[in-house]
């Protein structure tokens, strides 16, 4: 059953017993009020009849100083014949409760006579055939003799009020009850009007439509209830939306991954079939051999930035101060062969709470990715600044830039921008996805500012920060952290003598982080 029609039936059950309830208590007062009235009026009758017939016994001629039965007889007759139009009956009775007068149609039940004493007036409601009367009963002193007087006064016209009263409150209360089920019909649907729209849009929602919301009609409970809904839907649809994206990333991912080992694995199996196919002259054997070598080294690079990225992202690191002058000697320690481009590098002194091996490998991909974005000859810019209470680090660059399109996806892994600049330079786009998760650990993000054809400019800030952990547990997740960096530093140095290696060999320059 409808919530609607839970709450019709439940107020028309009410209302039923409200209504019967009253009528009832109603009427009844009534009836009791008209025959209290008609007891008073009969029990006053029997007492005129009383002193008339104890006047008419005094006018008996005075030779008789007893009342004889006959006598009796006659009064009654004459009582009887003045009430006979008002549907009056009356008995007479001797000392011993024999009848000496009795009325035509008068009952023949003597126990009310025998009920009757000389200090209480006796009366009780009796039902003879279709009528009821007000039996009442009382003694005569009269001549030296008790008599015994007993009247009936008809009173069924009370009774006939009463089952009309009934009838016609009956009536009334199932037309009032038919007036009230519409209006409770009218008012129940307007009170579940917001359950019934809530409803609607949950299952609207539950089919997948998302952003459908459910309309407010009342500034009550209900209205606040369909207000707090629809903040739940907003929540809802867009953590939906997050879990898309998500999923859209992972499936992404995982088709940049297969397709990032299927190119290296391809050259590998390649070469490797002809060193075991053919004999070849030395030199070919050696660029064959190179070919190999250089592909394993771009595979192995990538294992390591997707081991850095898993490691950071599960766990936490313990921020010390470092002297900004450490990093900043260490890129140039780092970048000190490049003759590609221009580096200059300016900082001011301060120091930065971080973990120094991660915010290396932050630095380094990103001066990484700069110079690979630069041509022959430009400059690339590395600036550190202090501040009330963190320092910031900018690297810029004036190469070919980011479409503004392209921004928000530089950062996601095996993302790349121009695919085959980066493969040429040995790139996988894992280099900007570790920077991301690295400053997420030191509570800072990347700020990316770039303009197509005229170089990127992208800037961090690490905030100060020198609480330590209580619980002992930041040394250890610190030692994991500093693996990471170290792993993230070393596949970077390796790049580097890669890089110097194929120098040496003529041979394209070895794997480096890319954007």
């Amino acid at each position: 059953m409808k919530f609607v029609y839970k709450i019709l039936l439940a107020a028309i059950i009410i209302m039923a017993a409200a209504f019967g309830l009253s009528g009832y208590l109603f009427v009844n007062s009534v009836f009791r009020t008209s025959l209290e009235r008609e007891v008073s009026k009969a029990l006053d009758d029997s007492n005129i009849l009383r002193f008339a017939f104890e006047t008419a016994a005094l006018n008996i001629p005075t030779q008789y100083h007893v009342l004889q039965d006959i006598a009796v007889e006659q009064i009654g007759e004459k009582l009887e014949s003045s009430g006979r139009e008002s549907g009056r009956y009356l008995r007479l009775s001797n000392e011993g409760r024999e009848v000496l007068y009795m009325s035509d149609g008068f009952p023949g039940d003597t126990e009310l006579l025998q009920q009757i004493t000389e200090e209480t007036r006796i009366w009780q409601v009796v039902p003879h055939g279709e009528h009821y009367f007000v039996h009442t009963g009382s003694i005569i002193n009269a001549l030296d003799r008790m008599l015994y007087l007993e009247t009936l006064e008809d009173v069924t016209e009370v009774f006939e009020e009463r089952a009309q009263g009934f009838s016609v409150y009956r009536r009334i209360t199932l037309a009032m009850l038919a007036c009230c089920t519409a209006v409770m019909f009218f008012i129940c649907t307007w009170l579940t009007k917001p359950i019934r729209l809530l409803a609607g849009a949950t299952r609207k929602m539950a089919e997948g439509d998302y952003s459908y919301r459910a309309r407010q009609v009342s500034h009550d409970e209900l209205g606040q209830l369909t207000t707090d809904f629809n903040s739940m839907a907003n929540a809802l649809e867009g953590t939906i939306g997050e879990l898309q994206e998500e999923v859209r990333a992972r499936e992404d991912f995982i088709a940049a991954f297969a397709h990032e080992l299927k190119t290296p694995l391809t050259a590998i199996i390649g070469y490797a079939d002809l060193l075991r196919s053919r004999k070849l002259d030395e030199e070919k054997h050696f660029l064959s051999a190179n070919y190999i070598y250089t592909e394993g080294k771009r595979l192995e690079n990538m294992s390591f930035r997707l081991l850095d990225i898993i490691v950071t992202r599960r766990d936490t690191i313990e921020r010390q101060p470092v002297a900004a002058k450490s990093l900043f000697e260490y890129l140039k320690s780092m970048f000190s062969g490049n003759t590609e481009q221009k580096i200059r590098i300016a900082f001011g002194a301060g120091t930065v709470c971080a973990e120094s091996n991660l915010l290396k490998s932050v630095l380094l991909n990103l001066v990484d990715n700069a110079c690979k974005a630069s041509g022959e000859g430009d400059l690339v810019e590395v600036l550190g600044k202090r501040t009330e209470d963190s320092y910031t680090f900018c690297v810029r660059d004036h190469g070919v830039g980011i479409p503004r399109e392209e921004l928000k996806k530089v950062t996601e892994a095996f993302y790349m921008v121009d695919k085959s600049r980066s493969r040429s330079k040995n790139g996988a786009g894992l280099g900007l996805a570790l920077c991301v998760e690295i400053l997420r650990l030191h509570d800072s993000e990347l700020v990316i500012e770039s303009t197509l054809g005229k170089g990127t400019s992208i800037h961090f800030v690490i905030p100060d920060r020198t609480e330590e952990k209580e619980d002992g547990t930041g040394r250890d997740e610190g030692s994991v952290m500093e693996k990471a960096g170290e792993s993230a530093a070393h596949g970077a140095a390796l790049s580097k003598d890669e890089a110097e290696d194929e120098k040496r060999s003529g041979l394209t320059s070895g794997a480096q982080p890319h954007r």
